[in-house]
């Protein structure tokens, strides 16, 4: 099931990441979509600040994986765009998703599609024609989190800027 919103600004996209916050338990999986610049990592600030976390969030890219430590959880923020092969960060991936106390962001999983779960969320971000700063968001969710995106849906028209 799909559901899409539409995003105004880089702190319109950090805002729905912290409103998720509330949403979310681990063991959970996020999965970002986006092309270099898409909002991924702005997605990702306002997750890590929504858990409570005072850590400085980066792109992962250089890195492969940051860890970003909350009061009751961590958050594992991985990114396979320069591999062509997953090698052991596939296997570091494969600890996380094991994890019960860990949520992982994985940006460009199509080289680990097979190690991420069914049951996973996607998030898709895409520009906007005539506005640099807007981002269609698409949310695909298997049905059982359903429930998730209709609470998604009321925390943000209630929390509308």
């Amino acid at each position: 099931m799909d559901w899409i919103i539409r995003s105004t600004s880089a702190d319109d996209t950090e805002r729905i990441g912290r409103i998720l916050v509330g949403l979310l338990s681990p063991p959970e999986v996020l999965e970002l979509r986006a092309d270099l610049g898409g909002g991924k990592t702005t997605f990702t600030r306002g997750l890590v600040s929504g858990f409570g976390s005072e850590d400085r969030v980066g792109s992962p890219t250089f890195t492969l994986k940051k860890v970003y430590k909350t009061p009751n959880l961590e958050l594992h923020h991985f990114d396979f765009y320069r591999l062509d092969n997953p090698g052991v960060v596939a296997d570091q991936l494969k600890e996380s998703l094991e994890d019960p106390k860990v949520i992982t962001i994985v940006e460009w999983a199509d080289i680990v599609k097979g190690v991420l779960p069914e049951d996973r969320i996607t998030i898709e971000f895409k520009p906007v024609a005539d506005n640099e700063d807007e981002r269609v968001v698409t949310f695909e969710v298997p049905p059982s989190k359903m429930v998730l995106i209709e609470k998604l849906r009321n925390k943000l028209s209630e929390s509308e800027p």
